[in-house]
């Protein structure tokens, strides 16, 4: 019960993350207007399994064994790639459909950095892997990226303050998001202040949306925020989520060949001597 305790707050983010994702996509699936294209499907798909993959992890490690951890953890080499793919997928859907309604895409620059940022933190976590504590918490602080992506839509679809009713109301989508952006820092800098050590990866990623926001008032600036959604519009579906899928795959392949293969050399060695 006492090694269950200590993860009480990471099991709190997955019940957090769960119930916010559900509102997020409700409107999407099963709003009076719900149009679920097949990648929304993929997405839904994955990303729930991505979540339960993650909380399956926490349960075993709660429990301390480490060598069904190691084994259910070969799967992120498959599913890591698959999410990050379906994420960058549903990125270029979005930038098509604003690029081709001419009103641009609102989340062009949190949906591309999100992608980005996805892919990193899964990478980071296998680099780190022998680092349990840090390894764990670079996939826990992936699910505040979902998190903060489904409160949003959660917030337009449900609180009456952040419903657009027409085009006098487009400013509520900016309130929104900041209202998401704060929630994300603080539940990161929540994680971040309890006591245990490399907790960082909380706070980078609860900061991450507002890094984004800043990072897209830069382009605004520049004028350079249609070219962006143009020119990730003008990508192909099917080539982006292959291309995408390849290029997550051999990073975290490599992150764990590399390993092995010293072993065996170290192995070998020890024979020869």
């Amino acid at each position: 019960m006492k090694r269950t305790g200590r993860y009480l707050p990471d099991f709190t983010l997955v019940a957090v993350v769960l119930v916010v994702s559900a509102l997020g996509f409700w409107d999407l699936f099963l709003g009076a207007q719900a149009d679920p294209q097949p990648h929304h499907y993929a997405h839904l798909i994955t990303s729930l399994g991505w979540i339960l993959l993650v909380l399956a992890q926490l349960i075993v490690i709660a429990k301390g064994d480490y060598a069904l951890h190691r084994r259910v953890g070969l799967a992120v080499l498959l599913v890591g790639p698959v999410i990050v793919a379906t994420v960058a997928t549903l990125s270029v859907y979005s930038a098509k459909k604003g690029a081709a309604s001419g009103e641009g895409d609102f989340l062009i620059v949190q949906n591309v950095m999100v992608t980005l940022e996805l892919a990193l933190l899964i990478v980071l976590a296998f680099l780190f892997k022998k680092r349990r504590i840090l390894h764990g918490h670079l996939l826990l602080s992936t699910l505040i990226l979902f998190g903060g992506i489904a409160l949003f839509f959660a917030l337009i679809g449900f609180v009456p303050q952040f419903r657009i009713e027409g085009p006098e109301t487009f400013y509520r989508f900016g309130l929104a998001a900041m209202t998401g952006q704060l929630v994300c820092l603080s539940g990161g800098l929540a994680l971040f202040l309890l006591k245990s050590r490399d907790r960082w990866p909380f706070l980078l990623v609860g900061a991450s949306f507002f890094a984004n926001e800043g990072i897209r008032l830069l382009l605004e600036r520049f004028g350079l925020i249609d070219g962006l959604t143009a020119t990730v519009g003008s990508l192909d579906l099917v080539m982006t989520f292959v291309a995408v899928l390849l290029l997550v795959g051999v990073l975290l392949t490599a992150t764990v060949l590399p390993v092995s293969r010293t072993r065996r050399a170290l192995g070998k060695a020890q024979e020869l001597s």
